[in-house]
């Protein structure tokens, strides 16, 4: 059974690049300009504040687990209130060492492991878009462990480093995904794939993206009338289902024309058009420049 979620994650392409050790003590907080690329947090010891641009305030406990896949503002703090200490990510140097908040002597009263990696996919900003802005888990064994072993491997030079890197940075997202509440979820991919006659139609634009699927065929395979599937599909993704599908189409598309000795014709018909003109014609309106030239930009930056 084609399983979208993981395809997403797969097109997404990410790769880990930077983790750390933060600790705080006493009185502390410090908060962090909008960064834009994916962030992770796992929580080792005690507890501590988040508070989120936009979004409700978050205590963090020991065992949780926070992504956000396009990192916000924030501020982040301890028990006792203090100034917060402002910072950017996009300039501050990687550290050496544990990152220490508020009180430098005696142990911390909480530790956490933070990092972030990076989407390689030219279609990150749709991808994301499908997912929460933050997702906070507790009490899912296996996250703080994968990400460890997301730093133990980023601390290594060991062969097949990016590789391993990759596939674990995949497993890390889709476990956190797929522990992630559905109940008032945001609109996108998650809370269409909760619902089940939903998430049958999502698996057939993905399970054959070539084919001229409409509306009330899609609104068949859900088992719901036409205008209640599009209304259904539309609030639970935040796209109408054709918007979706080309979307996907288009995401597809980019990424067969990144890699080298994919003919142009034999994409068209990988994401569903009957000929090269008509995809060249559909690619160049939704991206806003002629495969050609996108391919060859692609291969540019990869080369």
């Amino acid at each position: 059974m084609v399983d979208p979620l993981a395809e997403v994650i797969a097109l997404l392409r990410p790769r880990a690049v930077y983790s750390k050790v933060i600790s705080g003590a006493g009185a502390w907080a410090v908060r962090y300009s909008a960064f834009g690329q994916p962030s992770f947090c796992a929580m080792l010891e005690g507890e501590c504040e988040l508070a989120v641009d936009g979004q409700q305030p978050l205590t963090l406990a020991a065992g949780d687990f926070l992504l956000m896949p396009a990192t916000p503002g924030f501020t982040m703090s301890g028990a006792a209130p203090a100034p917060p200490v402002f910072l950017n990510p996009k300039t501050m140097p990687p550290p050496e060492g544990e990152i220490r908040h508020g009180r430098r002597e005696g142990p911390p009263d909480v530790r956490m492991l933070g990092g972030y990696f990076a989407f390689d996919s030219p279609d990150a900003g749709l991808m994301v878009s499908l997912l929460p802005s933050v997702l906070h888990l507790r009490g899912i064994g296996r996250l703080p462990l994968l990400v460890q072993l997301v730093r133990e491997e980023s601390l290594e030079q060991r062969q097949g480093r990016e590789l391993v890197l990759a596939r674990l940075v995949e497993v890390l997202l889709i476990e956190a995904l797929r522990g992630a509440p559905t109940e008032g979820a945001p609109p996108g991919l998650l809370r269409a794939l909760a619902d089940t006659r939903l998430a049958a139609a999502v698996r057939q634009m993905h399970g054959d993206p070539a084919r001229a699927w409409t509306v009330p065929e899609l609104a068949r395979t859900a088992a719901l009338s036409r205008s209640a599937f599009f209304e259904r599909f539309s609030r639970a993704v935040g796209l109408p289902p054709m918007e979706y599908l080309l979307a996907w189409r288009m995401a597809l598309a980019k990424d067969l024309l990144g890699r080298s000795g994919v003919a142009l014709a034999e994409v068209a018909e990988r994401v569903g058009y009957s000929s090269a003109s008509t995809f060249s014609t559909a690619f160049s309106r939704h991206v806003g420049q002629a495969p050609g030239r996108y391919a060859r930009l692609a291969s540019a930056v990869t080369a």
